[in-house]
Order: C-alpha cells, then structure tokens, then sequence
C-alpha cells in the first residue's frame, strides 16, 4: 500500500493500482528513445505487473500500532513482504518469463539492502530463478535487458512520483526519494538526464524531457479513509467502506 498521511485522514493507494499507471506511462514511450523494439510486450507486461503479488494483500490493509498509521511499501515486515514478492514474479512468470526475470530483478535489488535470513533466502531463490530464464533464452542481450530495467525503474519511480507526494508539491517539498530528481533511462549511458517534474496547482505536471509521444492523462484510483472511522472500526473495515476516488493528471511537455 502506498499511503500518504494527512491531518484527518490517510490517502491509500493499491500498489497494484499504481503499477497499471506505470504500465501506462510506458505505452506512450518515445520509440526513437528505444535501444529496440524487441521485447517490449515482454517489457509492458513486466511495468504492467511489477507489484501483482500486493493485488489482493492491498484490499484488507494492516495497521501499524507503533506508527498510529497502515503499514505502507516501505514499513511492511520484510517475511510476510518477502512471500508477496515471490508471489508476485510466480504469476508473471506464468504469462511472460521476461517479464518475470525484469520482476525479479527489481525486487532482488530492494531486498539486498536488506540484513535478514528472509532476504538473504529470497535473493538467493530469485538468483537462481533469473539464471533460470536467462539459459532458457537463445539470445540473451545483457545491454538490452539493463535498458529494460531502466524503462521499468523509471516508470515505477514517476508513478509513485504522483501517488506519494501531495498535489501541487514544490520541488523543495518532494517525497525524500526524488531529491535527486528521476533519472531518464538513455540509449547513450552517457548522455543521461534528470527529471524534476513541475506540479501546478491544477493537476497538470509539465515536464523536461519529455519522454511520451504525446501529452497524456492519467488517472490515480485512491480512497481518503479517515482517521476517525479507523479508530472507530479498525483499519480493514473502515478501507473496505470508503469509496474509491480518481485524480486525473495531466502530463506536459514543459517546451
């Protein structure tokens, strides 16, 4: 769950939900800003998917007593974090192998930051799951793949750009993650930029560079379940009764 604190209530976004705006974002990708265009159903569907294994643990969300607040994606206990993971890259894996080995890849490198036996199992299970995928490929593209993965750490990042900060965020107030701006994946490592997205007032963003083929809309799916209906019937109730609401953005070219 993604989940941004206010003073009277909580913003709950599914993380399943925010991985489809990913998925659209990559879909208006620029095709001149593609090494190829081999592979990117595979790289769609991965975007697409990445957080599949939160689509049914998001729908009855856990409260963190110490916090006073729902348990978010960074604060979630790294075992029970660890089988939805693996979860998650399963069922990818039956639609799409390189897709999954793209899921794999981008949790294997969250949880390797971590100190713990569940980690250390789950890198090694998905280690062996992502050799796996590459000796079943006849020709696998080592520098094809690390660009893919760029395509999929960019999108994940500026999606949950929209969801974790509030509407209309100056640059000094960004979420900590994006105090560095978001790195635009390049077909020239050495040529990279950096995008610091600009949101007005009205729920437009402009941005520079503009990576898509035309200006888009997307749309954030997200309920503002109170605080006071939680103290009064606990967080999976009150989530269950708060109806869903949708922020639409409108993402700009900032020439």
């Amino acid at each position: 769950m993604i989940v941004r604190e206010e003073t009277d209530h909580f913003i709950m976004i599914e993380q399943d939900n925010h991985a489809i705006v990913s998925g659209e974002l990559i879909k208006y990708w620029k095709k001149e800003l593609l090494l190829s265009n081999t592979l990117m159903d595979s790289v769609v569907t991965a975007i697409t998917l990445h957080d599949y294994g939160w689509k049914y643990f998001d729908k009855q969300p856990v409260w963190n007593d110490h916090l006073k607040a729902p348990y978010d994606f960074t604060s979630y206990p790294l075992a029970p974090k660890t089988i939805i993971y693996t979860h998650g890259i399963n069922e990818v894996e039956k639609i799409d192998t390189y897709a999954a080995l793209l899921c794999s890849m981008h949790y294997t490198n969250f949880i390797t930051q971590e100190s713990s036996p569940f980690a250390d199992t789950f890198v090694a299970q998905e280690r062996k799951r992502q050799q796996e995928i590459i000796h079943s490929m006849k020709d696998f593209d080592e520098n094809l793949f690390d660009f893919h993965y760029e395509l999929l750490k960019f999108t994940d990042s500026l999606s949950l750009f929209f969801c974790i900060n509030k509407p209309g965020v100056k640059k000094e107030e960004f979420h900590f993650f994006y105090k560095n701006g978001i790195p635009v994946p390049s077909i020239d490592k050495g040529n990279s930029q950096i995008l610091w997205p600009e949101w007005k007032a009205d729920n437009t963003i402009y941005m520079d560079p503009f990576p898509f083929e035309t200006e888009l809309t997307i749309k954030i799916k997200q309920k503002k379940v109170a605080k006071d209906l939680i103290t009064k019937h606990g967080i999976v109730k009150s989530y269950e009764n708060t109806p869903c609401e949708i922020l639409d953005l409108k993402l700009l070219s900032k020439e």
